[in-house]
């Protein structure tokens, strides 16, 4: 059984981004839902039992896999172009950040108080969650020690309600917003070149098999392997119960200042590469949800992620709101921060404006950047002011 794990989580992945390859629709859902939903599928019927010899190994899997990711998805991070996005932009992007700390703290103070060290550790991830995605989720849980039920808990439930916001989005935000927010205008963004990276789901499957792109890949993985060993090399002069947090900081740091490297920056597929790791991480921690983790599952907990995601939405609005900044410009933001950089692509063909689809990348990879520290950051200042 351990053996057929593995080769789940290892090729399972694979299969998902064929799926968003060849699937217009699958591609709109995105390939960490995807893979979060078949994770979950796979524990519930019991298809991968529900023991603890089996949730070591998975454990074990997430485990390994995101010090490998993380390196990947920041390298090809341009932080010298992120100066150059348009004003509206960045004070959206304050604004999202801002919007999301408020929900926060407002949600640990209304329902946290019986357990504060696990609603602040659950507080910081979503920071980290809202901030760049799921790969800062996963970097976060590491970082703060949460314990794997938590995390399974918070994972789950962000995700069903993180799905539903993008509907909701795409759907119908702009007709509401337009009530009350201006229209978007050109002239409010930089060129969309000065981002310079290819990221979108479409492209996984397309992007990592392709025979000219071997050479990239191996480059890529032996950097990143490379950060790794130095930040572990790092945490290792630090306290033994600082080492995780101290790893997860150090080498999202590393990563970001070799990306300032032109060579490094321009390696291809890179970003394909850490979401393939993503991938099998979100397999492997999803896997573990069972009908009896879902039936012992807390109910603040449920509504302190629901106030969380509602309120960051609704906090980013009434801030962009008062700075008169429109709509596209608003959307985009909210949707790269708590989606991730793949999702711009996504909801500028929703709005029907490529003009948004780079700013939009560069926030959500500003997000990545900082989100765990952000998130690190906020999960501390809980339990200092409670």
């Amino acid at each position: 059984m351990n053996i057929t794990i593995v080769l789940l989580c290892v090729f399972l992945p694979f299969l998902i981004m064929f799926l968003t390859y060849k699937s217009s629709i699958m591609n709109k859902v995105g390939s960490i839902i995807i893979a979060y939903i078949i994770g979950c599928i796979l524990g519930i019927t019991g298809i991968i039992p529900d023991t603890e010899e089996t949730h070591s190994l998975q454990t074990n899997i997430a485990s390994a896999t995101i010090p490998m990711a993380i390196p990947l998805l920041l390298l090809s991070s341009d932080i010298r172009s992120w100066s150059r996005l348009a004003p509206k932009f960045i004070k959206s992007t304050v604004c999202g950040l801002l919007g999301c700390a408020v929900a926060i703290c407002i949600g640990f103070f209304a329902f946290g108080q019986n357990n504060k060290e696990m609603f602040a550790n659950i507080g910081g991830m979503l920071s980290g969650l809202y901030t760049g995605g799921n790969a800062n989720l996963a970097s976060l849980k590491v970082a703060l020690g949460v314990e794997d039920s938590v995390y399974i808990v918070t994972s789950a439930y962000s995700t069903i309600l993180s799905a539903i916001y993008l509907f909701f989005v795409i759907i119908v935000g702009k007709r509401i917003l337009k009530l009350f927010m201006p229209d978007f205008k050109e002239d409010q963004t930089t060129d969309n070149h000065v981002i310079k990276i290819e990221n979108y789901n479409h492209q996984l499957f397309y992007g990592l098999f392709r025979k000219d792109n071997t050479k990239n890949l191996i480059l890529s993985l032996l950097i990143s392997i490379l950060i790794v060993a130095v930040g572990a090399g790092i945490a290792k002069l630090f306290p033994n119960n600082m080492f995780q947090s101290v790893f997860i900081l150090s080498i999202s740091l590393i990563s970001v200042l070799c990306s300032l490297n032109g060579k490094i920056r321009e390696l291809k597929r890179t970003f394909e590469l850490g979401t393939y790791f993503i991938l099998v991480f979100s397999i492997a921690v999803s896997s573990q949800v069972s009908l009896n983790t879902l039936t012992q599952i807390d109910t603040n907990i449920f509504l302190f992620i629901t106030m969380v995601t509602l309120g960051s939405l609704l906090f980013h609005v009434i801030l962009n709101s008062l700075l008169r900044i429109d709509t596209d410009t608003t959307l985009t933001t909210s949707i790269s921060l708590i989606c991730s950089p793949p999702f711009a692509p996504v909801i500028g063909s929703a709005l029907k404006n490529k003009a948004v689809i780079g700013p939009g990348i560069a926030v959500g990879l500003f997000g990545y950047a900082i989100g765990t520290y952000f998130g690190f950051f906020i999960a501390k200042f809980l339990l200092i002011v409670s």
